[in-house]
């Protein structure tokens, strides 16, 4: 941990020692009474929201706190509190969270670049003028917690139009990695290709989803959700496009990995803008189905693409088709999607008032933000990459995610060698029982948004303290469905006089498994790491994304040269080795993150602290009618 990180969670440790200093007596909980638990829910909803905001994959990290309960603004109205002095150390850690994406403020740097030359003369012999007078006088802020300019206070009729937007171009990003493997044949008989070169198509499109991260996410900080959406769905179609009329094997390589790098931002930042639009409580089935159009998009792909190269319109139409969805995501966006992120909501607030005022000193505290890029590069790469090397909890479940991830893309070719060479489809009806991965996938999506009120009720418990474990059992159970759902496929696929009903019913359980695996793990690093979740997802991201590019490079070699059923039983192998880890931190994972330089201890509630959270509790459930 540098100087630099150990500063930021001095911060946090300042606004709430309770989570950094262990448990606390119980005495003292009583002595701090309601007004320490007030503070304490202030402090938890900034850290973990401010996380949420800054991750590069779509996250459900902010189901764990109930802004509503605490009756405080948002994490991005921190202004509001300003002048009230037990909020100063949440403000100032909110801040240090924010820049550990986008870098610090101008104001909050000793020394910067523009700071080691002289200032230009101000010209026309004038004199520089006075600064302001009191500078914090002329931040924009919020009308308060309901000031319906925030995105969490739209109403529903507005929100709803950007979901399904939102939904409709993330699940276009995801369709267009794998439309393409229903083209490698033709692709490689056109241009002189072997089918491992060939796929290379596919790798790099998936690479491109390993880097865009870096560029997307700090944008995304600087300048909001909506410009990195827009641009990225027109660089995304015209680059779909310029493979389309490719006339030569490098260019549909260097534009397929163009194309991922631009597919995702939607990834990256959609998750950012549920948690911008949604409370805690509602955005665990915005995320839920957020994911399921990240996983089903690769699943719908291979049966569409094999119907296109079929017909008259041949393989380019895959691409066609795609590039006419990005420019429809890219109109829908224009029409429906607005800014959600509260600071630059602030930022157009201010020079609105800028204008119609005539007092050129407003402005929004995002307008603060100076770029570094050696900042830049070190919040969103550097970080991530120490994470991964010294965290355990990270590197640990990173790999079981990479394991899964790329399992997704082998199966692209695992799937047509079992029903269009072993069992005798064409590529049109050799893709559709990939469907039976997308209703296993919506399973276990369901259950998901079934164990939440559980999920809920033990955070009320808590004193709305999650506790980063109890995300696991789902993942543990789905791990089992996982290696279960490898072996049916495995030893039922390989020979045609087994009916393909068979092998295709055992996407159920891989798809139940590699949602519920993924989607648990996913929020277990968040809630395990708060103020540095955005690192350690980006560790995530980067790691899985990596699998997800290689693993199809020798999925052709490893399944025809082992044979379906020992290549299943391989992969079934590995899954059930890698069955006990989310076992393991379930048992462990608390005493492994005592010892982490980066994750916070997690007191337990207690004393007079606990009995009116049990009333809480009581009262909460009464007004459910539980």
């Amino acid at each position: 941990m540098n100087e630099e990180d150990r500063r930021m969670k001095e911060l946090e440790r300042e606004a709430s020692p309770d989570r950094f200093g262990g448990q606390q007596s119980s005495s003292s909980a009583v002595g701090a009474g309601t007004e320490q638990t007030e503070e304490r829910r202030e402090a938890m909803s900034r850290t973990v929201t401010a996380s949420t905001m800054s991750s590069s994959a779509s996250s459900s990290s902010g189901e764990s706190i109930e802004r509503e309960e605490i009756g405080v603004s948002r994490v991005t109205t921190q202004p509001d509190l300003e002048r009230h002095p037990t909020a100063l150390s949440r403000i100032q850690t909110g801040r240090s969270i924010h820049s550990a994406t986008i870098g610090a403020s101008i104001r909050s740097r000793t020394t910067t670049r523009h700071s080691k030359t002289p200032l230009p003369p101000f010209g026309a012999g004038k004199d520089y003028p006075p600064l302001l007078p009191d500078r914090e006088e002329y931040v924009v802020e919020f009308d308060g917690p309901d000031d319906p300019l925030h995105a969490q206070n739209w109403p529903l009729s507005k929100k709803l139009p950007v979901c399904i937007t939102l939904g409709y171009v993330t699940l276009v990003a995801s369709f267009g990695s794998s439309i393409f493997s229903a083209a490698l044949g033709r692709v490689a008989a056109e241009f002189n290709l072997s089918t491992e070169v060939s796929v290379l198509g596919v790798s790099l499109y998936v690479l491109g989803f390993a880097t865009g991260p870096l560029m997307w996410a700090p944008a995304s900080e600087l300048y909001g959700r909506k410009k990195p959406l827009l641009i990225s769905s027109f660089g995304f179609s015209i680059f779909n496009i310029a493979v389309a009329v490719a006339k030569d094997s490098q260019t549909i390589f260097i534009c397929r990995f163009f194309a991922g790098l631009f597919g995702a931002c939607p990834l990256t930042c959609v998750g950012a803008v549920f948690a911008d639009m949604f409370s805690n409580r509602q955005r665990g089935l915005a995320i839920t189905v957020f994911s399921m159009t990240v996983f089903s998009g690769p699943l719908l792909a291979p049966f569409i693409g094999g119907f296109i190269t079929m017909s008259y319109l041949g393989w380019r139409w895959t691409e066609y088709i795609t590039a006419i969805m990005g420019f429809l995501g890219l109109g829908l966006s224009l029409i429906f999607l607005e800014e959600t992120y509260p600071p630059v909501i602030l930022c157009n607030k201010a020079a609105d008032l800028r204008r119609r005022t005539r007092n050129w000193g407003i402005h929004g505290k995002q307008e603060e933000i100076e770029i570094d890029l050696r900042e830049l590069l070190e919040k969103n790469l550097s970080r991530p990459l120490r994470m991964l090397i010294t965290e355990p909890i990270v590197l640990l479940i990173s790999i079981y995610m990479a394991f899964i991830y790329g399992l997704l893309y082998l199966f692209l070719t695992f799937y047509p060698i079992v029903f269009q060479q072993i069992h005798g489809f064409n590529a049109g009806v050799g893709g559709l029982p990939f469907l039976g991965m997308i209703v296993g996938e919506i399973l276990a999506g369901v259950l998901m948004i079934v164990l939440q009120p559980s999920y809920n009720r033990k955070l009320v418990a808590n004193n709305n303290v999650p506790i980063p474990e109890w995300r696991l059992p789902p993942a543990i159970a789905g791990g089992v469905s996982f290696a279960i759902g490898l072996f049916w496929f495995g030893w039922t696929g390989f020979r045609a006089d087994i009916h393909w009903i068979v092998p295709t019913l055992s996407g159920l359980c891989t798809g139940f498994g590699l949602m519920a695996i993924f989607l648990q793990c996913l929020n277990y690093l968040i809630d395990s790491y708060l103020m540095f979740a955005a690192s350690a997802i980006g560790a995530n991201a980067f790691l899985r994304s990596l699998a997800g590019a290689g693993f199809p490079l020798f999925a052709r070699q490893m399944i025809t040269g082992m044979g379906v059923q020992w290549a299943g039983t391989l992969l079934g192998c590995i899954a059930v080795i890698l069955v006990p880890m989310p076992v393991y931190f379930w048992l462990r994972g608390a005493k492994i993150r005592e010892r982490s330089s980066f994750a916070p201890t997690l007191p337990a509630a207690t004393g007079a602290m606990s009995d009116k959270l049990d009333s809480d509790l009581e009262k909460s459930e009464s007004e459910r009618g539980l």
